[in-house]
């Protein structure tokens, strides 16, 4: 059972967390234990061995897409694990040029910095600016070289292997250093989902359309790699062509994803934005009272620069950068990527064991 808030934002009558850890139901709960076992019995999952993100709230991403089937949520981690072992995802990401990873960032979406509401981050991608930084579009399909790409059964795409990094850039540090900070409602509950606004004014007909290979094959990697990472996107500036090209796009996404897009008129765009983020966190562009604009470097909140010691410095620290928790419940963070050929692993930041400000 749900119910359709203003402009279509659907949340359960009963529990708007339902299907979260701590939220599930008796036959959920059920499933994720079974899960679990099925994972271990396997050796796609071993608790203390795995990497430090591939965890309970990692392993129920998977279960929710695949609708709580086991056997088809096993298939599409162990696909995934295959292909991250194959390609060498954390090779890629902790090796990745740090001046490379910056001038290709330009093209993609992009971490303001901030949260909405309930500490998910918030993310912006302006579409236009493709146009003004092409050269950063196609160099992104050589810039990185793995050494695996040759023989990877399932190998990254030139123009992928950057999007790669960003997704790991997400899941590596976004998503994690959000979720250790606790000053939002139900800080039980992990942060693993992201919201978006995706801005597409000034965009022709043509510039979609030649694109258009370029986005299937993007949703196509982050429904099978990164599944149920994204909780809403708001798509804005729509021009009068754009039916036609959600036509195309929707067919690219099941029916919850699609669920979660919301194309918004101008009106509509400060007064919904403002429903699910601070004023203070959401870019003037848009209505709030934010100055930062797209291609700017992130602009933590100030509760998160209080609570990660250093974070900061004298300014955001470019390039790959990886969160890594501690036992005692804190974090540090830490700069990845090489400078000159020369690999980083800087400690940046450090979060206090309980992660309050």
């Amino acid at each position: 059972m749900s119910t359709t808030e203003q402009n279509g934002a659907s949340t359960s009558a009963l529990d708007p967390l339902a299907g979260q850890i701590g939220h599930l139901s008796p036959e959920q709960e059920a499933k994720f234990v079974e899960f679990k076992a099925a994972c271990e019995k396997d050796g796609v999952y071993q608790p203390e061995k795995s990497r430090p993100t591939l965890n309970d709230t990692t392993l129920l991403r998977y279960l929710r897409a695949r609708k709580f089937e086991v056997d088809d949520a096993l298939k599409q981690l162990k696909d995934t694990e295959v292909w991250r072992e194959t390609n060498k995802l954390d090779e890629l990401y902790d090796t990745f040029d740090v001046d490379a990873f910056e001038e290709a960032r330009k093209v993609y979406h992009q971490w303001t910095g901030r949260r909405d509401l309930a500490g998910r981050p918030v993310y912006v991608y302006e579409i236009s600016h493709i146009k003004n930084h092409m050269a950063s579009f196609e160099k992104s399909s050589t810039i990185v070289k793995t050494a695996s790409s040759a023989s990877a059964s399932d190998p990254i795409p030139g123009k992928l292997r950057m999007l790669c990094a960003l997704y790991e850039n997400m899941s590596e540090l976004v998503l994690p250093l959000c979720n250790a900070i606790k000053d939002r409602p139900n800080p039980e509950i992990p942060i693993s989902t992201t919201c978006h606004i995706v801005d597409i004014s000034n965009v022709g007909l043509m510039q979609f359309w030649n694109l258009k290979g370029h986005m299937q094959a993007a949703s196509a990697l982050a429904t099978a790699h990164y599944p149920e990472t994204l909780e809403r996107l708001f798509i804005l500036g729509a021009p009068s062509f754009f039916p036609t090209v959600w036509g195309w796009i929707k067919r690219w996404f099941d029916p919850v994803t699609t669920s979660k897009i919301f194309i918004l008129s101008a009106a509509e765009v400060q007064p919904t934005l403002t429903r699910f983020m601070r004023p203070a966190d959401l870019p003037k562009k848009y209505g709030g009272e934010l100055e930062w604009e797209y291609g700017m470097a992130p602009s933590p909140d100030g509760e998160t620069v209080r609570a990660v010691k250093g974070l900061m410095g004298d300014k955001w620290v470019r390039g790959p950068l990886r969160w890594v928790p501690e036992s005692d419940g804190g974090g540090k963070l830490l700069a990845r990527g090489t400078v000159k050929g020369k690999e980083r692993n800087e400690v940046v930041g450090v979060l206090s064991a309980d992660g309050t400000v």
